[in-house]
């Protein structure tokens, strides 16, 4: 068994988790370094093959090889902080990770594409990822999204209008907040924005999410309710949206992130289902 970990992977201990692995594992293991592997490389290594990191680590395993063959199997340990993928699937160990990167959606942001693990974020998740890659390259220190969130929903982060687009339908929202489109349930280290996404759906559907039209004070109060998941209970200011293809437009740049990624100064971006792709002549799939 060959173990491709990320040493910076949860606060820099990436190594302390792969060595978790020889625990489980009734074989011999080879550690080696993700970093100075190419990842198509990882696709020809013999044996079993485990990648070991956060998030990112998947993130950058699927968006760097073109096809994954059905029979190589691939397996994953976690080690990242985030780890939005394993609350979502709810499993631990080693996981075999090939059901769960298999047909994914993409979404095109400035003209580049990305297959998307978990979902996009953009509002103030993205400021809050922008923000937290900013202190991160001034500091060693260890990143509060939380106190973030906060001073970007009472001082900085401004809410955008969006006109949102999915399998060809219209809607406009005023003062948007969030409108990430979701993969999975998760996001963002352990907020739960789309309690009813299931990732492995067979339909492939995607689920777009809006919260808009409150201000400051209240959008802080409930905030919270969102790692519970128990925000989509407040209907005034938040819903769902289902679908196969997601446009979303804000009305000026906004900081975006793309499985943990930050991308700045966004305007747009379209997430597709693998059901579209599949689809005769790219048209997407009629809705129920």
């Amino acid at each position: 068994m060959i173990v491709y970990y990320n040493p910076l992977a949860a606060n820099k201990k990436g190594l302390e988790y792969a060595e978790k692995i020889k625990e489980l594992a009734d074989e011999k293991i080879e550690l080696r370094d993700v970093r100075e592997t190419s990842y198509e490389e990882i696709l020809k290594t013999e044996g079993k093959v485990v990648l070991c990191g956060g998030d990112g680590t998947i993130s950058r395993f699927v968006n760097s090889v073109d096809v994954i063959p059905d029979d190589r199997e691939i397996y994953y340990f976690p080690a990242g902080t985030g780890n939005d993928f394993l609350r979502d699937i709810g499993k631990d160990g080693l996981i075999l990770l090939n059901p769960y990167i298999k047909d994914l959606p993409t979404a095109e942001i400035k003209g580049k594409t990305y297959k998307v693990i978990n979902g996009i974020g953009y509002g103030v998740d993205g400021y809050c990822c922008e923000q937290g890659d900013i202190q991160r390259a001034r500091s060693d220190k260890p990143v509060n999204y939380t106190a973030i969130a906060i001073k970007g929903v009472l001082y900085d982060f401004k809410p955008a209008n969006a006109v949102i687009i999915v399998d060809g339908k219209k809607y406009e929202y005023k003062k948007v907040w969030l409108a990430p489109t979701m993969n999975g349930r998760y996001y963002g280290g352990g907020m739960c924005v789309t309690p009813n996404q299931d990732r492995l759906n067979p339909e492939r559907k995607i689920t777009v999410a809006i919260w808009h039209t409150a201000g400051k004070f209240k959008t802080l109060t409930r905030f919270s309710s969102i790692f519970k998941g128990e925000h989509i209970k407040y209907t005034d200011m938040f819903e769902t949206i289902e679908g196969y293809d997601v446009e979303v437009r804000f009305d000026r740049p906004t900081p975006l992130q793309v499985d943990g990624e930050t991308i700045s100064n966004v305007e747009s971006y379209t997430m597709r289902s693998s059901a579209v792709s599949k689809t005769a002549e790219g048209k997407q799939p009629q809705t129920v």
